[in-house]
């Protein structure tokens, strides 16, 4: 556990995969899948490093389908039509079958009862999470990235979500498990952050300096916000 001085908290705002689930779990799960579409998900892997050094736009979706049907060489409305079924559709399934980490659940009601405003902010459209495992009727306000404009780690996704949760960026703690898109983005956009400790960095509890807090499990992330 690693932390330095958060100073006032408003707002605990969560990125969602990796972060609020194990990102193998969905590996795992949806290996034979992204065997048989490699190709494809190699295409759109590609597709969206660029899209995370764009500009913010209210066209992201267009963007996207351009660089993908060029890829493919399809449409851009071909090309969009197959992200949204192979992609935005299909995993859906996946997802029914994952579990959170432990104490996510009840760390959102703490964190809720305690007066915080609750968030989530992914690069993926929420909704393709359905429910959420239950966190997002705690939340004031959900955000998918593409839907604003600009993937992380641009700022103006983590300011639009400092706008609509009427909190000032430098109060609020944005919680994630990259270092470039959530605690390098959040740090950009004024917010303290939060990395969660996955793999051999828990395993050997190695830090991450550049963020506010380290914590490898939830329980441990409560006790740091509320104490």
């Amino acid at each position: 556990m690693f932390v330095k001085n958060l100073g006032e908290i408003e707002a605990v705002a969560f990125d969602i995969d990796g972060t609020l689930y194990p990102s193998w779990s969905l590996t795992v799960k949806a290996l034979p899948y992204y065997t048989m579409n490699c190709w494809f998900f190699m295409k759109y892997g590609l597709v969206r490093n660029e899209m995370h050094k764009k500009e913010p736009s209210t066209d992201f979706r267009k963007f996207q389908a351009e660089e993908m049907g060029r890829l493919l060489h399809r449409s851009p409305e071909e090309a969009e039509h197959l992200m949204e079924t192979k992609i935005y559709e299909y995993l859906k399934r996946y997802f029914r079958k994952i579990k959170c980490f432990k104490y996510v659940p009840e760390t959102f009601e703490k964190f809720k009862k305690a007066g915080l405003k609750l968030a989530l902010l992914s690069d993926f459209p929420p909704e393709q999470k359905e429910e959420i495992w239950g966190v997002k009727d705690y939340c004031d306000v959900v955000l998918g990235t593409e839907a604003v404009g600009a993937l992380k780690p641009d700022p103006h996704s983590f300011l639009e979500l400092a706008k609509q949760l009427n909190v000032s960026p430098e109060k609020i703690l944005y919680v994630g498990n990259s270092i470039k898109y959530d605690v390098k983005g959040a740090k950009n956009a004024g917010m303290k952050s939060a990395f969660i400790l996955t793999g051999l960095r828990k395993l050997f509890r190695i830090p991450l300096k550049q963020a506010d807090i380290c914590f490898s499990d939830y329980r441990q992330l409560q006790r740091i916000v509320l104490e």
